[in-house]
This record gives structure tokens, C-alpha cells and sequence, in this order.
């Protein structure tokens, strides 16, 4: 609890910062006589807003909040110089389409030279400040683990990918040969060892990863810890019927273990995915549909017969099957359970544009409204697809633990429209999975953001 209290405040901490030195970056720009165009200070003090807004949602897409040690080299590097390339990007394309400033172009370039030297050296000094701190072993914790294990392997890779948080990881013990090569050189020393081993280095914590069958040897070295003031932990391996990303909780101060990480059966995470559906959804019906809706209606209706709005059952959260809403893209045909091939006779004119723009599904933020489905999520595949898949895919009903959504992990990493390969199906099944496993609302606003970005640039997969 202590490392995710101590990366969220330094997550805050940067975040409060690059807000604070693109300010002064205008400020200082402003100074030196560069005039920002002639826009009025109101319009200055809005662009400025929208300048830091962008940079902070671009950040968040490229990760360079992060503070692991090895990202913040990335994010020096890497990630930082997408962050800035993207955001360039973003602000051109409002500046020369909507029209709404007129911001003096030398004004831009003076502005985004000081704000990355700015951004980038404090990234640099936070790195070296950080760097003291650990050489200098301030607030580090030594520690080792007994047990060349499962989750003992996995221990020692969160204590290296965490070293900024303060952890020093100082060897395994175990009595037999390891019989996997990933030990051999981190092992400190037999069981026996142990004891004299931690007196010696000073050892903050140890962390006990054998089975808890190990009664005698787990008493008595708990005896040992409490003796030392060293603090006791058991991490017991249940061998390979939980690798991956089992998840821990307490119920009623009983630890619970489940097969993988479920985010959001944490009450808050769903009600905040929810909240941010039905705000998203009315932002999108009320902006958009106005001056869309009476479009693709009209458009829909010159093109060819039928009805505006196709619905079809498709199934959901656990299986239960809804009405999905879409703009009709298909002359009206008793084939509508046959997915979308490329240059499908059955598909119009203007519903292949609605298709390559992903427009068909805007009446899908109804179906949003009703709970049927998320703004974000595995997109809901046919009944007879679920039927099909779920006998040859073993994570295929997993995706079905969660609401569908219009778009998903899978569709903005290229893996949307016609599954003629099974393997492309269970790469679908595999990104749908990972964001069950791993779902935030920053994952949810950089799979909004990809896939406008797809919808402007053009999806090959999309027919």
C-alpha cells in the first residue's frame, strides 16, 4: 500500500510540474517581446489551457508519468519525444482546421523550444535526484526472499522493475538446486544461511515463498524476523494453477485469492467506468446527433430501401443477449448473421462509408445509456460467433465477464472487421482479456483517442 501511495504522489508530483513549467514557458516566451499574434489575452489564456491539456492527455497515452526506473530513461527519451511529436500534432491540427486562435507562429516555436527544455531537464534532474537517493540507500529496504519459486520469481522481478519505491533485493535462499537457470546467480546461500545473512547485510524484509506446508521452517524464522526487528512476509507459491496475474483481497480479514486481476469488480472502478459512459454518451448524442443523425438518416434512405436503424441480438456481459443498435449498412437480407467480407455485395455505398468511418455504430451510445453496452469494452461478436469460438479458444468466454463495448483494445491494435484466420480471432480473445485484466480510465480515454485517430486516418480492417 505504501509503493502505490508513494508512485501516485510522484505521479501528481510531475503532473503538478509539467502544468507548472508550461506556464512559465508562455510567460517567459511573452517576455522576451514575442508578441503570441492578435489574439485577445482571453484567447491567449484559453489557448494556454488547451496547450496544457493536450500535453497532459498526450503524456498519459505515452506513459511518461511512470517513475519505474527503467521508464524514466524512456520517458527521456522515447516516450517523451512521442509525447511532444503527437502533441505538436494535436495543436496544429486546431490551430489550422477549427480556426479559433490566431497564434503567431514564431510565438510557437519560441514557446515549444522553452517548454522542452524545461520539461525535459526537470525529467533529467529528477532522474539524478533520484539516483542520490538510491546510492545514497535513503529509505531503501533490503531484502530476500526464501524459496526458488514461482512467485518468488515473480517477487524479484517487481522488486527490480520497482527499485525507484526503495527496494534493493539482496539474494534467494533454498536448499536443493534450482531447477530453473533464471536462480543460479541471484542465490545468496541455503536455508541454513539465513539467519547470519540477514544480521550481517542489515535485511529489512524477507519474504517467505515456499509452500505453507513448510510449518517448522516458516515458525522459525518468523521467530527469527520478530527477534530482529526484520518484517515477515509470505508470498506461498501454489504452483503453476496461479501464474499469471492472480490478484489478492481481503474478505471479512480473510485473504482471497482469484485466477487474475478483475479491476472492475472493485465497486468503485465500475461506478467510475459507468459515471464516464453516461457522460461521454450524452456529450457524443447531444453534440454530434444533431447535425449527423438527420445526415446519415437521409443518406441511408436515398441509398436504398429499408429501414434507418438495424438492430440485432448480440450477447453481453455474462451472455445475455440485447438488441445492438447500428445504422443499417447492408440492402435488407435474411443473411445477417454471416459477418462482413471485403467487397460484400450485401454492404451499399454509403454504408461502406459508414463502415470505414466506424459511423454505423454511433447508435450504439444508445444502447450505452440503456446498460447493454460501454463506450469502451470487447466488441459484441454474433451469437453464433460465441457459439463457434468458445469451443476452440479457452479464454473466449472470458470476454464476456464485462460490458461490450464500441470500441476496444483489440480494434485500435489492428485487430477488427472479418476473422477469416482463427489465429486472428484468438489475438482478438488475448487483447479483450488484457483489458479485463488490466482496465483504467486513462486505458479507456487512449482507446477513445486511437480510435478517432483511426477513424481520421483510415482503418485497412475496416469493410
Amino acid at each position: 500500500m505504501r509503493d502505490k501511495y508513494h508512485n501516485v504522489v510522484i505521479k501528481v508530483l510531475i503532473f503538478i510540474i509539467d502544468f507548472w513549467l508550461i506556464d512559465i514557458a508562455f510567460t517567459f516566451t511573452l517576455a522576451l517581446g514575442i508578441s503570441a499574434g492578435s489574439s485577445a489575452p482571453k484567447d491567449v489564456t484559453a489557448f494556454f489551457l488547451i496547450f496544457s491539456l493536450i500535453w497532459i492527455i498526450a503524456g498519459f497515452l505515452f506513459k511518461v508519468y511512470r517513475i519505474d526506473t527503467v521508464s524514466l530513461m524512456r520517458n527521456i527519451s522515447i516516450n517523451l519525444l512521442a509525447t511532444f511529436v503527437v502533441h505538436t500534432l494535436m495543436i496544429f491540427a486546431i490551430l489550422t482546421r477549427f480556426n479559433v486562435f490566431n497564434i503567431n507562429s514564431k510565438f510557437l516555436v519560441c514557446l515549444y523550444i522553452i517548454a522542452a527544455i524545461l520539461i525535459i531537464s526537470s525529467r533529467v534532474l529528477f532522474k539524478l535526484v533520484l539516483k542520490h537517493f538510491e546510492f545514497s540507500e535513503f529509505d531503501q529496504r533490503k531484502v530476500i526472499i526464501i524459496g526458488a519459486t514461482g512467485s518468488g520469481r515473480a517477487l524479484h522481478q517487481f522488486f527490480q522493475q520497482h527499485e525507484a519505491s526503495g527496494y534493493k533485493f539482496k539474494g534467494f535462499f533454498y536448499d536443493d538446486e534450482p531447477k530453473n537457470g533464471y536462480f543460479n546467480k541471484l542465490m545468496a546461500g541455503d536455508l541454513s544461511s539465513i539467519k547470519a545473512f540477514c544480521v550481517r547485510e542489515q535485511i529489512d524484509e524477507i519474504y517467505f515463498t515456499l509452500p505453507v506446508t513448510h510449518k517448522d521452517l516458516l515458525e522459525d524464522i518468523l521467530k527469527f524476523a520478530d527477534d530482529n526487528f526484520i518484517y515477515f512476509r509470505i508470498a506461498p507459491d501454489f504452483g503453476r494453477a496461479m501464474e499469471g496475474n492472480c490478484n489478492l483481497f481481503l474478505l471479512n480479514s480473510i485473504p482471497v485469492l482469484t485466477a487474475r486481476k478483475e479491476p472492475l469488480r472493485v465497486a468503485f472502478n465500475a461506478t467510475l467506468k459507468r459515471a464516464f459512459d453516461i457522460g461521454f454518451s450524452l456529450l457524443v448524442i447531444c453534440v454530434l446527433f444533431p447535425f449527423v443523425m438527420p445526415l446519415i438518416a437521409l443518406s441511408i434512405r436515398l441509398d436504398s430501401d429499408g429501414p434507418i436503424i438495424f438492430k440485432q441480438l448480440r450477447p453481453g456481459k455474462r451472455n445475455k443477449l440485447f438488441d445492438c443498435y447500428k445504422f443499417r449498412t447492408m440492402r435488407v437480407n435474411q443473411s445477417t448473421e454471416v459477418q462482413a467480407t471485403k467487397n460484400d455485395s450485401r454492404v451499399t455505398r454509403v454504408g461502406r462509408f459508414l463502415r470505414k468511418t466506424n459511423l454505423d455504430e454511433l447508435p450504439q451510445f444508445f444502447n450505452v445509456l440503456l446498460g447493454n453496452m460501454s463506450v469502451v469494452g470487447p466488441r459484441p461478436n454474433m451469437a453464433s460467433q460465441l457459439e463457434q469460438y468458445s469451443k476452440t479458444i479457452q479464454q473466449y468466454k472470458l470476454r464476456h465477464f464485462i460490458t461490450p463495448g464500441i470500441t476496444g483494445y483489440a480494434q485500435v491494435n489492428g485487430y477488427r472487421g472479418e476473422t477469416k484466420d482463427h489465429k486472428l480471432m484468438e489475438q482478438r480473445v488475448k487483447y479483450d482479456v488484457l483489458y479485463l485484466e488490466n482496465w483504467s480510465l486513462s486505458l479507456d480515454i487512449k482507446i477513445i483517442f486511437l480510435t478517432v485517430w483511426n477513424m481520421l486516418k483510415g482503418d485497412r480492417n475496416a469493410y
